[in-house]
């Protein structure tokens, strides 16, 4: 509230709600026992730290959904022929570009 930078975001709404957070509260609660059944239950996010709330949400939806790995294995390379290696022209003739990162 008293800092300036931050008042602009406080509606008319916003303040009247601090005055109903216990109403609130107690609904929230009580939907919660009547709708948090084993077959769909409420999730709850701890959402004090807003990037972790965020990364602990996205990784739980991903572990509810099933998968198989489908990583491919890695190819088998033949060795690189090396008849005719040192031919190439020496790197000192070739021109490059300046390597500033």
């Amino acid at each position: 509230m008293k800092d300036p930078t931050r008042n602009w975001k406080l509606s008319p709404m916003d303040v009247e709600s601090r005055s109903r957070w216990i109403e609130y509260s107690r609904a929230k609660d009580t939907m919660f026992a009547h709708t948090d059944i084993k077959q769909a239950p409420w999730y709850v996010v701890k959402a004090d730290v807003k990037k972790c709330a965020r990364l602990n949400c996205i990784s739980h939806l991903l572990s509810m959904i099933p998968y198989k790995d489908l990583t491919p294995t890695p190819p088998k390379l033949p060795p690189r022929p090396t008849d005719g290696a040192d031919l190439r022209p020496p790197l000192e003739d070739q021109t490059f570009i300046p390597e500033i990162w």
